[in-house]
């Protein structure tokens, strides 16, 4: 499994800033718009909106707002670029994402995981998602005890 690299302090900054303004929905934008704006670093109102699957109308309100933070920077044909900031938090966002991502599926989670990451990723505080990063590495570091948590787990439910 590829290593995953935990973001900066200046990431939970901007995102503790922040907090009191994004919502979930607005971390989804900003986590999606950053995971699929490229090479070229944009990303059109309508791909977004795809992605999302919301109405182009829903996605433009939602840039608009976002617009108005100073995360990103949109023009009237649909062309989004990230900010600075919102690249730093789009960055967190998604690392936050993965984490849970990997987490949910090295405790076994095959069914519904996107849901459930969604459910999760929105309410885990920094310090948590540090530790759970650092649960995932270890285990997957040693295979062994993973091994025994899966022998655990099966006769657990067993009883």
């Amino acid at each position: 499994m590829e290593k995953m690299e935990f973001h900066t302090v200046r990431g939970y900054q901007l995102l503790e800033k922040n907090k009191k303004l994004l919502t979930s929905a607005m971390e989804d934008y900003l986590e999606m718009i950053y995971r699929n704006s490229g090479p070229d670093g944009f990303l059109r109102t309508n791909k977004l909106a795809e992605l999302l699957h919301v109405k182009a109308s829903s996605a433009s309100k939602m840039v608009r707002k976002l617009g108005e933070l100073g995360l990103l920077k949109y023009e009237k044909y649909g062309v989004i670029t990230l900010s600075a900031e919102g690249k730093e938090i789009g960055k967190y966002l998604l690392n936050r994402h993965n984490i849970i991502e990997e987490f949910l599926k090295t405790i076994g989670i095959r069914e519904n995981i996107l849901l459930e990451t969604e459910l999760i990723e929105h309410n885990v505080s920094s310090m948590t998602l540090r530790n759970i990063n650092i649960l995932v590495r270890f285990l997957i570091s040693n295979p062994e005890i993973l091994k025994r948590f899966e022998e655990f787990k099966t006769a657990y439910r067993e009883e």
